[in-house]
């Protein structure tokens, strides 16, 4: 199997899965997000339902990876299609790293305010986004060399 597939089915599991995370499971997101004590806040219904629009942009993403995975249509065959879409992949997972970056420097939840990122499903969101905006950068720097 080629080194792209295994990238793209990466890319379809994770996008899918975050789209099943955020927009089915919004109250198991929740826990997530909030502490234990902020739970019965009146916002936090208001919060597990936003969190669905991260679902629904993370789904047509997953999508698009597994169209591209399944059907490989004929789009997609030129190295500067690929480039593109891989370039665009590493930009989705790394605008989802990137902003757990300054919560990771103030140390992750103070008080009640963000979330822990370092332990528990936040740590594996955080290094899973990187270990994927790698993935995908490095398939794009691939496709340059063979250019």
């Amino acid at each position: 199997m080629r080194l792209s597939y295994i990238v793209l089915l990466l890319n379809t599991l994770w996008f899918v899965g975050a789209f099943v995370q955020f927009s089915i499971a919004q109250t198991n997101t929740l826990k997530i997000l909030l502490p234990r004590e902020e739970r019965s806040n009146p916002i936090a219904p208001t919060l597990a339902a936003s969190v669905a629009f991260l679902g629904g942009m993370n789904l047509p993403i997953g999508l698009l990876s597994l169209y591209l995975l399944v059907a490989r249509p004929s789009f997609f065959q030129p190295i500067e299609a690929q480039l593109a879409l891989f370039l665009f992949f590493a930009g989705c997972h790394f605008s989802q790293f990137v902003y757990n970056v300054p919560v990771l420097m103030r140390g992750g939840r103070v008080g009640v305010a963000y979330w822990p990122v370092l332990k528990g499903p936040m740590l594996r969101i955080f290094v899973i986004d990187a270990a994927l905006f790698a993935a995908n950068l490095a398939m794009a720097l691939l496709l340059t060399l063979r250019a």
